[in-house]
């Protein structure tokens, strides 16, 4: 999509959140909405427009006197995303398979090449857009608009926490089941693509928690 032909207010939506999913503002830290608007160089209206829709996307919390922020996870937040994200993201990639060529599938695994370099190099922001792009990709072909939405708000819900634990621990650590999940798709067998992603997305969330454990 030419971004010259969105509204403003879309154009600072999607910055912000590109900027909240892979963690460059920071969980807790406020900031303002003169910040922001001075930040991307576009009046206080687009910004309170975009603000309102990620406050509705459970992405920012609004702290009073003009200031927002990233929420802080607590334990019981990442569990209930691993519940949500299990349910969801297993079903999209089971519906997946229905509408996946082996040219689609061999674009999720250029993709996950492309992310194990990243987890090679210690490329934590490559990292972060290319595991974001492996999963989006793969959802996209699942035809299910409501669940692939529902799947996005989630990320954005823990993709900020993900970036302080890539931070704080690297990236050598960071586990996942893509090869699994490729291997499913071109035997073209939805349990077990469902299982390899509930999997992945169990492995990821539990990092977050353990490092929810360990903060002080």
């Amino acid at each position: 999509m030419n971004n010259e032909k969105q509204p403003a207010h879309e154009q600072v939506y999607q910055t912000l959140k590109a900027q909240i999913l892979f963690g460059d503002l920071v969980p807790g830290q406020p900031v303002t909405i003169q910040g922001l608007s001075d930040s991307l160089g576009v009046g206080m209206t687009p910004v309170r427009e975009a603000i309102r829709r990620l406050i509705s996307d459970g992405a920012l919390v609004f702290q009073g006197n003009r200031r927002v922020s990233v929420p802080l996870l607590s334990d019981v937040h990442v569990q209930e995303l691993i519940f949500a994200r299990k349910a969801i993201e297993s079903e999209l990639s089971k519906r997946a398979i229905a509408n996946l060529n082996e040219a689609n599938i061999d674009r999720l695994e250029q993709l996950d090449k492309q992310l194990d370099r990243t987890i090679s190099e210690g490329d934590v922001g490559g990292y972060l857009r290319l595991n974001h792009a492996f999963h989006e990709t793969l959802y996209s072909f699942a035809d299910a608009p409501i669940l692939s939405d529902l799947a996005e708000r989630l990320w954005l819900r823990f993709g900020p926490s993900l970036r302080v634990v890539c931070g704080r621990f690297g990236t050598q650590s960071l586990p996942d089941r893509h090869k699994d999940i490729i291997s499913a798709l071109r035997n073209r067998d939805s349990e077990k693509a469902a299982l390899a992603t509930a999997q992945d997305v169990e492995q990821g969330m539990d990092l977050i928690s353990g490092a929810l454990a360990t903060r002080t």
